[in-house]
Formats: C-alpha cells, structure tokens, sequence
C-alpha cells in the first residue's frame, strides 16, 4: 500500500500530517515537548506517538479511538504492528528502559508482555511481519512473535562511539532480511528457519551475517533499493589549516554490498540548513517502499531523494550538452517521444550555431522524421543561412516528399553555382519529386550561355530521359559520345530511332555498335545497315566481317562486296575469308588479287580452281619459297607438280638443298640426286646427303619394326583361331542338317549314325555330302562355297 502523506513530530510536541509536496493536510498537539518517534501502519490508517514526556498514544487518524497512556520515563521509540488496522492484529511496541508489547484482548482491554529489560535504554524499533527488531546501548536483538521468542542477539562493534550521539539505524529489506548500521559499520543479516532435528531448546530461527563492512564516514540511515543500498552518511573532514575536524555537508550514496565490503555505484552532498552544527544524530532516513522515494530529516530541513528516472538522466545529458546520447536515451521510452523532437530540434539549433552544418543536415533525418511541416521549416532556415547544398542530399524522397517547389529550389540554387552537384541531385533524385519541364527549361537557358557544357547536356539528357523524350535525349548522348547511349537505347526498345544513326553510334565505338547491331537483327536488318554505312566502306567492312565471324552463311550476298572491303582494310582477314567462305565467286577474287599482287591470296585461289601447276610456278618465281612449294606439293600430292618442282628447283642449288632436306619421304631421292649435274655447288650438300641417309635408316627401321609387329600379331591369332576352331561344337535334336532339312539327330541314338560339322556351324548327315573322293581338294560346306561361288553352285555339287 502507498501512502500519500508525511507525519512530521517537532520539538515541540506537535505532529503535523503534509502531503507530498510539503503541504501542512492536519495537525495534533501531542505535548509540550519534543515528539520521539511515530509509527503509521502500512495501509495508513493509523499512527502511533511517543514523547519524551512519557506520553503514548495510537489512534485511527480518521476515528481518534485508541491507545492514550502516560509513563513516568520518557518513551524513546513505537513501532505498530504493520497489519495494525485489521481487528486481530491490534499489537504496537514501545521502547524507554524497557520492549513493552500491547496487545488487545478480546474484551477491548490492552494486555502489557515485557519483552526486554535491563539493557539500558530502547533507541530505534522496527518491526515487519512477524518479527520485531531494536537496538539499545548493548546491540541489537529480533523478537519472534509468531514463536514469542528472541532468536538472536548481535552485538554493538564499535563501543567507543556514544550511542546516543551515533545511534543505531535500523531497517527491513524484506520479510527476513534485516540490515543494521551502527557508527561506520553494516551488517546484513538474514533470518532462516532451523532445522528441525537441532531444535531441541534452541528458538525455531536463527540469524546469519550474511555481509559486513565498514564504511568511510558515520551511517545516520539507511533503506533497500532493489538489491542496493540507500545510505545515509554524516561527514566530518580535517581542515587544510586547523586539526580539528569540521562538520560536512551530508552524503546520501547508494552501495553495492558484497560479503565483506561494498561497492560506491553513486555519491551526492546535500545542502541542508545549519549542517555545520549537525551531529549524527541529528539526521534521519525514511523511505516509501514501493516508490523509491527517500526522505532525508535534518533539524531543518526534509529533502526528498528519488531513484533517477530516464527524464532526470536525459536532463543531465542536455545539461551537459551531449544531445547525441539524450536523443538516444529519448528513443528508448516511448513516452519521451515528443521531447525526443524537442530534445533533436535543440540538438539541430546547437548545430547551426558551432556551424556545423552538414551534422546539423544528416540530423535532421532522425529528428524530422516524417514531419513534413517541420522539414519544410528546416529548408527554408537553411536557404536564409545560405546552407542548402547541406541539407539537400538528406531530404526525403520515398512515399513522404515535400511540395515540389521546396526541391525546385534547391536545384535552382545548385545550378547557381555547382553544375555537378545539380548533375548529382538529378541523378538520385526520382523524376517525381519536381516539375520536369521547370528543370528542363532552365538547365536549356544557361546552357544558351554555355553550349557545351558536357555536364548540362549529360544533365540536360537524364531530363529527357525521365520526361520519356528518349529520341532527344539519344541525340544529345551520341553528341557528347556518352557510354550511356547504349544502355538507353536497349533499355527503352530504341531501335527504330538509330537506323539513320547507325554512323555516328560507330563513330563512338564500333566494337559495341556492331555487337548491338547483329544482337538485334530483328529489329534493324542486315540490308538496312549495309545501306547506312554504304557510304562508309571501312565501317561497312567492319560490320560484314562480325557477320561473316557469327556465321558464314548470313551475309552470303555481300560477299563478293567483302573481297574489296577486305583487300582494302584487312588484308590480314582476307585469306581467312577466301578459304572459309563457300559464297565466293572465285574468279572476281582471283581478279582482285591479281591487280593488288596478294600472290599468297592467288596461290590460293589457283589452287582451289585446279590450276595448281600455275599456283605452284607462282610461289617458286614470285614468293621464292622453296619450303612453301614443297609444302604446296605435299598437301595436292601431285606426282607431275613434284616432277615440275624439281625440274624447276635443279639449277637452283638453295632449292636442290631444301628439295632434299624435305623430298626423302615423298619422292625417292635417287630421282632428284641423278638429276644434279656434275660441278655444281650445293651449299650444305654433306648435311642434306646424311639427312636422307639418317631418314632412309629410319625409313627402314620403321618397316622392320612394322613387320615384327605384323607377324607376332599373326601367329597370336593364328593360335587363337586354332584354340576356337578345337572347341567342342554343341549338337542337338533342335539341329537340322542343311541339305535334307530334316533334324540332325536320329531318333533312334542307340542306331550308329555319322554326322559333319563344319567350322561355320553348318551341319549335315554324312550321306547327304559328296563323297570326299569326288570333290577336288577335299570335303567342304556346300552353303559356304556356293555363296563364294554364286547362285547355283551349291545345288551343282549336291548334284555331283
């Protein structure tokens, strides 16, 4: 349960009720002198008051019905049952020289238990469930109400320090866990159930110290935060120029607590009134479980502490100027989205005044978001700056855009002064965001000022391109050669718009025209191409020789056009052409390379038309080349050109040397060799002599190696045959004899009968043969022979 009010005891023995703010709700005068302690039960309802006169009361604070007694010894603390306002829970505690335990009997009379005397003064209480813990001079003990035992008893560490000057602080953590400060220690200690077979005479529970440390400074209060610690300290510190120590404003931390020390998480000093004249004992920790609130109590003043939320830490982070880390912390709660949009604009704002203006324009990404109010605002702030190249590559684009006069103008101010930052926008600007034709009218006024400008022109395409003006923006391409005009063409089907510019698209690059050309055949004809670039033969030659490359047959006729273009532009490619093409009318070309004198394009030619003597004559009187005539005559194989070669090549020693290095597997050597006149110098005459010699030697050798393999193969067959042929042959009733027709085997086997089979599995009875006397060169398969012999043979013999 929260409760929503302060109960505040003065000196002056009055309780005041305020609310969270601070506001005074109700007042009691109690006595006339200072209010000890007051206890309120967890659902509010009721308080419980002592003095230092000895007073006590607990009463409803909405009935005034109660507990109203007076002792003869000032009462230092009360604590009421936490369930107090239920009916059978009426209990409280107080504390003066003695624990007294009230409880209300069920005639409504308050019945006194004294659950602890003779240890000095009771100077803090606490209670929470079943348990009631409290502190006097000596240490600190736990009363078991449910059992009505004392479980335990932990003892004062620090005794030098006077307890009524460094009183003991008391808290609950949970329903068993109780934590003690007392001077600079703390002790968490957790109360556990025993095990039932050591019980015996021992209480039911028992308390383990479960962490204990020391602290820097005095512990005036302490309260749980999650698995933390809330402490209170009272700070004194030596002077640089005097060694006495003063008094320090008070410390309100938050620890870690480990088993035997603890960790600092944060620090604050607080700055309360008159805290140099404070002692410990002059300060008090309260707190509102379930809120994370604290209460700091001082003589005179009450400050309020709760755990930082994301609000406070974002506050810091604006404080400090880290607006990054402040729009990131915003995002996190979703409540903080409208401040997140305050806390960007400030960023933004922070932004243009460091002028920082291109940070400031990628923020206004995250922060603007799908605002389109705001970012027009951002625009023009800006364009008044002179800052829109910024801004500009960060506006939206995609389903939310701004009016098209904000992009407008920003294009208007690129072309200004930066042509390829407006080259740029355009580029990754959709169409869509602005007026086309506005654009396209003013990129054409600057460049009357400015024809050439690649840039614009580039620009001013793109323009046609996105207004689907494709036929003007493919003439602006071509003008400026740019490497984009191919891919416009095949992505917007631009076929029909390049025939009458087929000259110019290879002018640009012909390697590419042409592929695109025979790519899209369909689309632009052979004929049509040929008839474009009729008045330019050197791209025509171009274009013909891809085609012809592709495929032999297409341009079958213009072949006899691309035996000029050939001998013209490719010389190279023009024997290629001659012997791939099956199209070519072999006396033109034979007439073109005659008049040019391509004498290795007429030896061809002579060749292919059968005049190989003639060809032949051509390459020893014109070429000279005696290893080309050779190779001529191996490849037509021609005895009469060999006999015109060497009668040719006899007067000619070059020719004799390399007629004998080459000739010896051809032609027999001797022929040439007997044919040399006497006299006649042969240069290297000893090496070609030994060549033939070494290839006749070889030649041999060959044919000897040839033979051995011939007749090791024979007789390996041979013996096979013989193995095949010595075989058993089956013979059955299925088995007809191949004269009579009638079944080989008798059917009667135990009759003596005789049968032939031949190897060629033909089979027949003995008396249905010749008589082996009567056939010349002995006994054979009558269907063999006549097939050998011819029709009729066969039944001859049978005859005979």
């Amino acid at each position: 349960v929260q409760i929503h009010f302060l109960a505040l005891g003065t000196h002056f023995g009055k309780v005041f009720l305020l609310d969270i703010q601070g506001n005074v709700t109700q007042k009691y005068e109690i006595s006339s002198v200072k209010i000890n302690q007051i206890s309120l039960d967890e659902s509010g309802e009721h308080v419980g008051i002592c003095s230092e006169d000895g007073k006590v009361q607990v009463f409803g604070l909405y009935t005034r019905e109660g507990f109203h007694e007076n002792f003869d010894c000032p009462i230092k603390v009360v604590a009421l049952h936490p369930q107090f306002s239920k009916s059978n829970n009426k209990q409280f505690v107080t504390g003066g020289n003695k624990l007294l335990l009230y409880e209300r009997n069920w005639l409504n009379r308050w019945k006194t238990s004294t659950l602890h005397e003779g240890e000095g003064t009771i100077t803090n209480v606490k209670w929470r469930a079943n348990l009631i813990a409290w502190a006097n001079s000596v240490g600190v003990k736990i009363y078991d109400i449910s059992s009505k035992q004392r479980i335990t008893n932990v003892l004062r560490d620090n005794t030098s320090l006077r307890p009524d000057m460094y009183p003991c602080s008391l808290c609950w953590k949970d329903n068993t866990t109780l934590i003690i400060g007392w001077g600079s220690s703390i002790k968490m200690c957790a109360v556990k159930e025993r095990d039932p077979t050591e019980i015996r005479d021992l209480p039911s529970r028992y308390v383990e110290i479960v962490s204990a440390f020391e602290t820097e400074f005095f512990i005036s209060g302490l309260a749980p935060l999650a698995d933390q610690l809330v402490t209170l300290y009272f700070v004194k510190e030596n002077s640089e120029h005097m060694e006495e120590e003063f008094r320090a404003r008070p410390r309100l931390d938050i620890i870690q607590p480990l088993p035997e020390s603890c960790e600092e998480i944060s620090s604050d000093a607080l700055t309360v009134r008159n805290f140099q004249e404070n002692e410990c004992r002059d300060y008090r920790l309260e707190h509102s479980e379930g809120e994370s609130l604290f209460y700091i109590i001082s003589p005179k003043d009450i400050v309020v502490a709760k755990e930082r939320d994301q609000d406070d830490h974002i506050d810091w982070l604006l404080d400090k100027k880290k607006y990054e880390e402040a729009l990131m912390a915003a995002e996190i709660s979703f409540k903080n989205i409208k401040r997140h949009d305050k806390i960007g604009m400030a960023y933004i704002n922070h932004l243009v005044e460091k002028k920082d203006y291109d940070t400031a324009a990628r923020k206004c990404q995250k922060v603007l978001g799908k605002n389109m109010d705001l970012w027009e605002n951002e625009v023009y702030r800006f364009k008044t700056i002179g800052q829109l190249k910024a801004i500009s590559q960060y506006l939206p684009r995609g389903d939310l855009r701004l009016r098209p006069a904000i992009y407008e103008m920003i294009l208007h101010e690129f072309l200004k002064t930066d042509y390829e930052g407006f080259a740029t926008l355009i580029r990754e600007w959709p169409g869509e965001l602005y007026n086309n034709m506005t654009i396209v009218q003013t990129v054409t006024d600057h460049l009357k000022k400015d024809p050439t400008n690649s840039i614009l022109l580039t620009t001013l395409a793109e323009l046609y391109t996105y207004d689907q003006r494709y036929d003007r923006a493919l003439e602006i391409y071509l003008r400026l050669r740019h490497k984009d005009v191919y891919q416009l063409i095949h992505k917007h089907n631009l076929f029909s718009s390049i025939e009458d510019k087929i000259v110019l698209l290879m002018d640009f690059d012909k390697e590419k025209a042409v592929d695109m050309l025979l790519d899209n055949e369909d689309k632009i004809s052979t004929d049509r191409v040929v008839e474009e670039l009729k008045g330019r033969p050197e791209l025509l030659h171009v274009y013909l020789h891809k085609l012809f490359k592709r495929d032999h047959h297409k341009g079958q006729k213009y072949h006899e056009r691309q035996i000029s273009l050939y001998a013209e532009y490719d010389r190279p490619n023009l024997l290629p052409f001659l012997r791939d093409s099956t199209h070519c009318p072999l006396e033109k070309a034979l007439e073109i390379c005659q008049q040019r004198h391509f004498v290795e394009e007429t030896v061809f030619l002579l060749s292919r038309m059968g005049n190989c003597r003639r060809a032949l004559q051509m390459i020893m009187e014109e070429l000279g080349d005696v290893d080309k005539a050779i190779e001529f005559a191996k490849e037509q194989d021609d005895a009469e050109l060999w006999e015109d070669l060497i009668s040719y090549s006899i007067d000619k020693p070059p020719f004799i040397t390399g007629l004998l290095n080459n000739i010896g597997t051809h032609v027999d050597p001797i022929l040439l060799i007997h044919r040399i006149k006497e006299g006649m110098e042969i240069p290297n005459l000893r090496d070609s002599l030994v060549k033939i010699l070494q290839d006749y030697n070889l030649q041999i050798l060959l044919r000897e190696g040839c033979k051995k393999i011939l007749v090791a193969d024979s007789l390996s067959l041979l013996h096979k045959m013989h193995r095949t042929q010595m075989r058993g042959v089956r013979v059955d009733e299925e088995n007809i004899c191949e004269a009579c027709h009638v079944t080989i085997l008798p059917s009667d086997t135990a009759q003596p009968f005789s049968v032939v089979v031949f190897h060629c599995r033909h089979m027949f009875h003995k008396e249905c043969l010749p008589s082996p006397g009567t056939i010349p060169g002995g006994q054979y398969c009558n269907i063999c022979s006549a097939k050998r012999r011819g029709p009729g043979s066969g039944i001859l013999d049978m005859k005979k």
